[in-house]
């Protein structure tokens, strides 16, 4: 039974990772209809729709006609007052459907989670929410709850449950899921004010890579935008780290030597190519070594710049295309022995780090 309930569930998760990436345009309509129904069950009248091409968009504009209090601005999103009522509405019935699946069905909810709600969240984490951070000027006001109440995980985790494991809701408990899934599967991203709601238009364009062991997904993009919208916005990422677009159009020595993130300027080396970078950058060869945590395969310590080195190592797993990726870590410029590099990198010393049967 788990195993006809495991299968089930994969693909109904698969199913909403496809209607969470979908491109095509938005079905206004039953966006409106069923964010007018979630207006009502907090006490308010259905408001005024008004529609943007992207999430920049949406936080760059104040609908024609709206009367925004102070606290309404986007820069204060924290303090809008409906976000959090809706959130506490989708806490309520997640309380209230996990009641009916207690004791009787937990086995199945466990496998769910697992299958479904972790994995998609973990796709959603990677992909759908990195333009939101985007769009934002503050990361912290990227990381509010009412993103997670948007995101398709809790839903297809409780569509999952009454599909595949055969849990049975009250009436108005499936009304409300039915709500919320009825806005996941037709729009794009929603702000919701009073007597107003900014509607994002899906974007045009998004190009993923599956990464994890349940097909889990993140942006990314080797030539191009990893993300595009209709009116132009774009967000470069390289597997799945957000990156400005040079890194993905014209990654050279130059700018990534003027770089102060690191992890950009990891992305923009690893778009040249670790060897080729320290072939161009003309990185001084300080040792090299048989990699003892990974046999077969070659630890090579270079020298990057004042007071840094760069290990360069390859990947003990092999990726889906077969191959081992070769990457590089920058480590302490006291390291004369690539061995204890590697180590370094592990928190261990030489002699531990010799004494893996494989690093990952």
């Amino acid at each position: 039974m788990s195993a006809l309930v495991q299968r089930e569930a994969a693909e109904i998760r698969e199913e909403w990772l496809g209607r969470a990436l979908s491109t095509l345009p938005a079905d206004r309509p039953a966006t409106e209809a069923a964010i007018s129904e979630l207006y009502r069950l907090i006490g308010l009248a259905p408001p005024r729709f008004h529609w943007v091409a992207s999430p920049v968009a949406a936080l760059a504009t104040v609908p024609p006609g709206a009367r925004l209090r102070p606290s309404e601005a986007t820069r204060r999103m924290a303090e809008w007052p409906l976000p959090p009522r809706l959130s506490a509405l989708v806490r309520e019935l997640c309380r209230e459907l996990d009641a009916q699946v207690r004791w009787v069905h937990q086995p199945m909810d466990r496998l769910i989670r697992r299958e479904v709600r972790s994995s998609l969240s973990l796709s959603t984490d990677g992909s759908l929410l990195v333009p939101v951070r985007a769009a934002h000027d503050s990361p912290h006001n990227a990381r509010t709850a009412w993103y997670a109440v948007q995101c398709v995980s809790w839903v297809a985790h409780y569509d999952a449950l009454r599909r595949a494991a055969g849990v049975v809701f009250t009436p108005e408990q499936t009304r409300q899921l039915d709500l919320w899934a009825a806005v996941a599967r037709s729009g794009g991203w929603w702000w919701p004010r009073e007597g107003v709601c900014v509607v994002s238009e899906r974007p045009v364009a998004v190009h993923t890579e599956v990464w994890g062991d349940a097909g889990e997904v993140r942006l990314h993009c080797a030539d191009g935008p990893a993300i595009r919208y209709a009116d132009g916005w774009d967000v470069h990422a390289w597997h799945g780290t957000q990156v400005p677009s040079w890194v993905i159009t014209d990654p050279n020595l130059q700018r990534i030597a003027r770089e102060a993130n690191v992890e950009v300027r990891r992305c923009a080396i690893e778009r040249i190519g670790w060897t080729s970078y320290i072939d161009r950058a003309g990185l001084r060869l300080v040792a090299a070594a048989p990699d003892p945590g990974n046999p077969g395969s070659e630890l090579r310590l270079y020298d990057m710049r004042k007071e840094t080195r760069v290990l360069l190592a390859v990947n003990g797993s092999v990726e889906r295309d077969g191959r081992r990726r070769q990457y590089g870590l920058t480590v302490p410029g006291f390291l004369n022995d690539p061995v204890d590099a590697a180590g370094w990198t592990y928190g261990l010393s030489a002699e531990q780090y010799s004494l893996l049967v494989r690093r990952t």
